[in-house]
């Protein structure tokens, strides 16, 4: 079976796009060839700075013929109709149709359409151009003369050449002919733009990537990274060092190369007084290039390995000359920011009104920089207020989680009031995500209490769900309260997530929550907080909302327990039982995890799955009792108990029931399954030897209420009606 290969080659593409367009290339063109009748063995995208690649194997040579039946009207239909039919059926004539006859719905026509199979090239040649043309790039651009013209040609950067072969492996390939503004498809394709410029003739897939090769391109991209992560670490063994390994960075130059080149650059160790944090983002954000290390050790070293896309002729001294200059450049510029982050600010008389509302230090530059934020006005957002509003509502929300988290309170303020503080220093101005790192290294420079200092640091923890949760109980208080903040404030000026936008990250945030909640075991309680917060927030901003409260604040509440429900069943928890435990107003997270824990552990027991069929069977039948109106007593009386085993069950609800409320009280969910394992037995002789619906109304009523304290007791608990099996 034949197989194709597709290259479009342009200027280079940005490293970023790379892999997605590739594979935006491919699900295209599969796509688009499976929809005309295709089929193929297997298609695999390769990318390089200036070229997409797709190789498809195994692809039909023709589509298959298609006999297709149209129904149409009835024979006696009026014209108008089988004049519709006929234009959609291609047909020319009522003639050309067929009747066909049904017992019931009498004679009507149908038409036979027959569509051939067509050649594999054909369709290629068709799809192409379209898909070329309508590519899901981000921001394409048009250039040269054509793109005066209407409907020019937009691509992400000028596309320079198409190859597109097609044939079997031992026979010779044919270039599928079409074009695109003056773009021919063709065999020829080019190597290395510095290197080896001049065209070269390929056949199929292999040939054209071992004449790429010798042409100082290598098109495998993962290829390309392990070459350069291999080369790096060898040259940095080499030279008596550990490579500091980044996967984003080690992408991102794989996209700039197509002839990787390890090489070793140095700059002077007196910039190695710069947190190694500010060197590593420097160094990576202006030159994209890798830092290194001592072996075995923390701190850096004043070599870093750049990758070039040239084999120079000196070894790569005049690169690496370069480089070095830029790198010496910009740490300079770091060790600037990182000097003046440590000094005064030249207009402290003006900050003494925020120092005094924060109980700032106006002699510690992180406190000064703090009250240089308020002092600004800086935005947090349009709707929010500003940065040093937000800290006062943090503030306030921090002394209501102090306690149950059991937190220091003052040393809980300290640290909220100075944790926002370095974003108005110079090294967070130049690297924003260095927010908080930069404010804990301030924060030790100016002899804060460690705990402090660690909870500037992570009260932005966890960024996701790899990430680790803070751990200090100041750092948690901080952390809590900042990301409720957020998502009560978000909330109350009404934006919140809409299907998969999520600008201001809220989903993280709550998950954030969540897993504090539940990993720290945090006792907070949302509800009562949400509700003095957002009252609070509407105040502040003087939010107009047209949501009444309630409606709000439930529903952040649903939003947390859509959360929680995606992080427990990722642990491993079954979806009915959490269901079981969660009602629309549960606002203690942690309950609901132990509650499911406990659940889990005595609904897979023996026990668990008798109780669960007897109170399952209790339920359902005072359900469907109270639906038809039938009266149940408002409690059980001991006098109308006739029967040995409702006896026994009213005995053993009322000792369970107190065992149950008991444990649940102690949060000992455990214990509480175990106390209600124990009516097993008299719920199933209950079964067995009573009947509910007396003829005397009385028992009934009496003995529908004893099924009530069925649900009741296990409800104590789950909802057991909630739970499958």
């Amino acid at each position: 079976m034949p197989d194709l290969l597709l290259e479009l080659r342009s200027e280079e593409i940005p490293a970023r796009l790379q892999r997605k367009a590739a594979g935006d290339l491919k699900k295209l063109v599969t796509d688009a060839l499976v929809e005309a009748g295709l089929s193929y063995e297997g298609a695999r995208e390769y990318w390089t700075p200036r070229r997409l690649t797709l190789d498809i194997r195994g692809l039909t040579a023709r589509s298959a013929d298609v006999r297709e039946e149209k129904k149409g009207p009835r024979t006696d239909a009026n014209e108008k109709a089988i004049e519709g039919f006929l234009r959609g059926a291609g047909l020319s004539s009522i003639s050309e149709a067929q009747v066909q006859s049904d017992p019931k719905k009498g004679d009507f026509y149908i038409a036979i359409i027959s569509k051939p199979g067509r050649a594999a090239e054909e369709i290629i040649g068709d799809v192409m151009p379209g898909i070329i043309r309508d590519f899901p790039w981000p921001k394409p651009m048009r250039w040269g003369a054509a793109s005066a013209q209407p409907g020019s040609l937009r691509w992400v950067r000028p596309l320079q050449s198409i190859v597109c072969t097609f044939g079997t492996e031992h026979e010779e390939t044919a270039v599928i002919p079409f074009a695109i503004d003056g773009i021919v498809a063709s065999n020829v394709t080019y190597g290395h733009r510095f290197h080896a410029p001049g065209a070269i003739t390929v056949k199929r897939f292999d040939d054209y990537v071992a004449n790429l090769e010798k042409a100082k391109v290598i098109l495998d991209g993962e290829r390309r990274k392990d070459i350069i992560l291999h080369d790096a670490r060898d040259v940095a063994f080499a030279n008596g060092l550990d490579l500091v390994e980044d996967e984003g960075l080690l992408e991102e130059v794989s996209g700039l190369v197509e002839w990787p080149q390890v090489l070793m650059g140095s700059f002077e160790e007196d910039y190695l007084s710069i947190p190694a944090e500010i060197i590593r983002l420097t160094i990576k954000t202006n030159q994209k290039c890798f830092v290194t290390r001592p072996v075995g050790g923390d701190t850096l070293s004043n070599k870093f390995i750049l990758v070039s896309n040239i084999e120079a002729s000196d070894g790569g001294k005049e690169i690496i000359h370069g480089n070095g200059k830029v790198v010496r450049a910009r740490l300079s510029d770091a060790l600037h920011f990182w000097k003046r982050d440590q000094g005064d600010l030249p207009d402290l008389q003006l900050l003494e009104s925020s120092a005094a509302k924060f109980g700032l230090d106006l002699k510690k530059p992180l406190d000064q920089r703090m009250a240089k934020l308020d002092a600004l006005n800086v935005t947090f957002h349009a709707k929010l207020g500003t940065q040093g509003a937000r800290v006062e509502r943090i503030r306030a929300m921090a002394a209501k989680i102090a306690f149950p988290a059991g937190a220091d309170y003052k040393l809980v303020d300290r640290a909220v009031v100075l944790a926002k503080a370095d974003l108005r220093t110079e090294a967070v101005g130049e690297f924003p995500e260095l927010q908080g790192v930069m404010g804990r290294k301030y924060a030790v420079l100016q002899g804060e209490e460690d705990v402090v200092s660690t909870a500037i640091e992570e009260h932005y923890k966890p960024q996701g769900p790899s990430d680790r949760v803070p751990e200090d109980k100041i750092a948690i208080t901080v952390a809590l309260a900042d990301k409720l903040d957020t998502l009560i404030g978000f909330w109350a000026v009404d934006e919140k997530p809409t299907g998969s936008k999520d600008p201001f990250a809220l989903r993280r945030a709550a998950l954030g929550v969540i897993r504090i909640i539940l990993e720290r075991g945090v006792h907070v309680t949302l509800l009562p907080r949400i509700v003095s917060h957002m009252a609070r927030i509407d105040m502040d901003t003087g939010s107009t909302v047209a949501t009444d409260d309630m409606s709000r604040q439930l529903d952040l509440l649903s939003f947390f327990h859509d959360r929680l429900k995606v992080y427990l069943r990722d642990q491993g928890a079954r979806h009915d039982l959490i269901d079981a435990v969660l009602t629309p107003e549960t606002d203690d997270l942690r309950m609901v995890a132990r509650r499911v824990e406990a659940l889990t552990a005595f609904i897979t027991s023996e026990d668990g799955k008798n109780l669960l069929a007897g109170t399952k069977r209790a339920t359902q039948l005072l359900a469907a009792e109270e639906k038809k109106g039938t009266v149940v007593a408002d409690g059980v009386s001991e006098a109308l108990l006739k029967l040995d085993a409702e006896k026994e069950l009213y005995a053993a609800i009322t000792k369970a029931s107190a065992e149950a409320s008991a444990a649940v009280g102690t949060e000992d969910f455990r214990s509480a399954m175990e106390a209600l394992s124990k009516l097993r037995a008299p719920v199933d002789r209950f079964f067995t030897d009573v009947l509910v619906n007396d003829e005397d109304a009385a028992i009934r009523a009496n003995r529908l209420a004893l099924l009530r304290l069925i649900r009741e007791a296990t409800g104590t608990v789950a909802d057991f009606s909630k739970i499958s099996g």
